[in-house]
């Protein structure tokens, strides 16, 4: 795949929402549940979509291209131990979405990106809590319980336009769809 070919409006999604999402997580919405919460699981629909339409390969160069563009703009908008934990659970939670995501893509429509963005959205979820926020009080209690849901259930909300737009894109000539 040539440079011009690369899906770069892909990478400057996922750049924008990493980056979004990192000042995001420092904002409350109320006691139980952050900002960041809400635009992060769009992070998968990202992956996903570009997955079903690449292949694997080039869903994994467009999340090694996110992630730096993605740290580099969390260590902007967002503190440092933010931008490393993010940066961190990122690049494994999408990889493993990639793999979970690729094995499943063969199914119905809906099983490969629902699978794949509950299971590394657990992933993401619990190294990101760890690395951010461990010794700082009751860190894990009921905002990493509730971020997760809230996670789950962006990502179940997420189904409709990734049914949308998987019709609407069509995968790369030798791709299975899903």
């Amino acid at each position: 795949m040539t440079l011009s070919r690369f899906p770069w409006h892909f990478v400057v999604g996922m750049a924008l929402i990493v980056a979004a999402s990192n000042y995001l997580v420092e904002i409350p919405i109320n006691e139980w549940l952050v900002w960041g919460s809400l635009t992060y699981p769009v992070a998968f629909l990202i992956t996903d979509l570009t997955n079903r339409v690449y292949g694997a390969s080039t869903a994994r160069k467009v999340v090694l291209v996110g992630f730096v563009v993605g740290v580099v703009l969390s260590f902007i908008l967002a503190t440092p131990r933010i931008a490393l934990a993010s940066g961190t659970a990122f690049l494994v939670a999408q990889m493993l979405d990639v793999s979970v995501f690729n094995r499943l893509r063969e199914h119905v429509w809906w099983v490969a990106p629902i699978v794949s963005s509950a299971l590394s959205s657990f992933i993401d979820n619990t190294l990101f809590w760890v690395l951010a926020f461990a010794g700082q009080g009751d860190w894990w209690h009921m905002p990493m319980v509730t971020d997760l849901l809230v996670k789950w259930g962006v990502a179940l909300a997420a189904l409709i336009p990734y049914g949308v737009l998987a019709k609407w894109l069509k995968p790369k000539e030798g791709l299975a769809t899903s």
